[in-house]
C-alpha cells in the first residue's frame, strides 16, 4: 500500500502545484516576441503594453523583435517555446490571417500552433506620397496610374500594407510595380529616398512623416476619416467605391499553455490596452482603435478574418508564393 499511497500524495501535490502556479503568475520576465523591426506599429504597441503590464505584474516585460520572411521567424520562435505563458507573440494579421493565403506552405500553422490569448487594437492605414510627387490626390494619383500602366510603384512592409496596394489596384482598375520589404518602416525610408512612388502604411508609422511635412497624406484606407487627419478623405470618398482595408494586433501563446495561465495573460494584456499610460504612448497617437477580446472571441475573429483575407488575396489575382 505504500506505494500507491506515495503516488497519490505526489499526484495530490502536483496538482496542488499546478493550480497555484497561475496565482503566481507571472514569477519571472515574460518576452513579447515581435515579427517586425523595431519602430514598427506593431513594435510601438508592444512597447506600450509591455510597460503596462510590468507596472500590474511586476515583472519585465523583453521585447524581442524578430523581423523578417513575413512573420515566419518570430512566429516558428513562438509556436516551439515553452507552453508556460511566458513567451507571448504580440503580431497582427499578417501572420495569423493572410500569410496562410500568401504562402503555399508555412513553417507553422496559425490555429493548431497557438493559443488565442486577447485582441489588442485595430486601425486605418495612410496612402502617402512625397510632397513633390505630381498627384495631390487619389484622383490624380489613379489618372498618372492609368496613363502610364506599371510605371508606377507602391512598396509595403506587412500583409495589410501590401493587400491595401493590390486592392488598389484591383478597384480601380490600375497597374502599379509592388515592391516589398521586411517593415513598413524600411518601405517609408525608401519613399523618403524616392526609391518607390507610394505606399499605404499604417498610421503609427506614416503619421509622424506627415505630421512633419516629409510625406503628403492622399487618402486613408479606412471606412471612415481619421480623428488625427480630418481633411484626408477616405480612399473611398475620393473615388474607389466601396474601398477599405485595415488591420489589427493580437497577442497568442504557444499551443498547450494552461487556460489559467492563458486567462492571467488576458487580464494583463486587457488591462494594459486600456490603461490611460497605453492610451496615451501609443493609440491615440497612432490613431488605433482600442480592440479587446477573450481568447475565445479572438479565435472567432481570426478564423472569420482567415476567411475574408482568402477572399481578398484571391480576387487580387494573387499566386502563394
Amino acid at each position: 500500500m505504500i506505494k500507491p499511497l506515495l503516488v497519490a500524495a505526489c499526484a495530490l501535490v502536483a496538482g496542488a502545484s499546478s493550480l497555484a502556479q497561475p496565482q503566481n503568475f507571472p514569477a519571472k520576465p515574460i518576452t513579447f516576441v515581435v515579427p517586425f523591426a523595431a519602430g514598427t506599429a506593431t513594435d510601438q504597441i508592444a512597447r506600450a503594453l509591455g510597460t503596462a503590464v510590468t507596472a500590474e505584474a511586476r515583472q519585465p516585460v523583453v521585447i524581442d523583435n524578430k523581423a523578417g520572411a513575413s512573420g515566419f521567424i518570430a512566429s516558428q520562435q513562438v509556436a516551439k517555446a515553452p507552453a508556460d505563458g511566458y513567451t507571448v507573440l504580440i503580431t497582427t494579421n499578417t501572420t495569423h490571417a493572410a500569410n496562410e493565403h500568401l504562402f503555399k506552405k508555412l513553417p507553422y500553422d496559425p490555429v493548431k500552433d497557438f493559443a488565442p490569448v486577447a485582441g489588442l487594437g485595430k486601425g486605418g492605414q495612410i496612402m502617402v506620397v512625397q510632397p513633390n510627387f505630381p498627384a495631390k490626390s487619389v484622383a490624380e494619383f489613379l489618372a498618372l496610374a492609368k496613363k502610364e500602366p506599371g510605371k508606377y510603384s507602391f512598396g509595403s512592409g506587412s500583409s495589410s500594407s501590401r493587400m491595401a496596394g493590390e486592392l488598389l489596384q484591383q478597384m480601380a482598375d490600375i497597374q502599379l510595380l509592388h515592391v516589398p520589404y521586411k517593415s513598413n518602416t524600411l518601405a517609408v525610408t525608401d519613399l523618403l529616398g524616392g526609391q518607390i512612388h507610394m505606399m499605404i502604411t499604417d498610421s503609427a508609422t506614416g503619421l509622424p512623416q506627415v505630421k512633419g511635412g516629409k510625406l503628403r497624406a492622399l487618402g486613408v484606407s479606412s471606412a471612415t476619416r481619421s480623428p488625427l487627419l480630418p481633411d484626408v478623405p477616405t480612399i473611398d470618398e475620393a473615388g474607389v467605391k466601396g474601398y477599405e482595408m485595415g488591420f489589427w494586433f493580437a497577442a497568442y501563446a504557444p499551443a498547450g499553455t494552461p487556460p489559467a495561465v492563458v486567462k492571467r495573460l488576458n487580464e494583463l494584456l486587457v488591462n494594459a490596452a486600456r490603461s490611460s499610460a497605453a492610451r496615451t504612448a501609443f493609440y491615440e497617437p497612432s490613431g488605433t482603435e482600442v480592440f479587446t477580446t477573450s481568447p475565445e472571441e479572438l479565435g472567432r475573429f481570426q478564423a472569420a478574418e482567415s476567411q475574408k483575407w482568402g477572399r481578398i488575396v484571391k480576387a487580387a489575382g494573387i499566386q502563394p508564393e
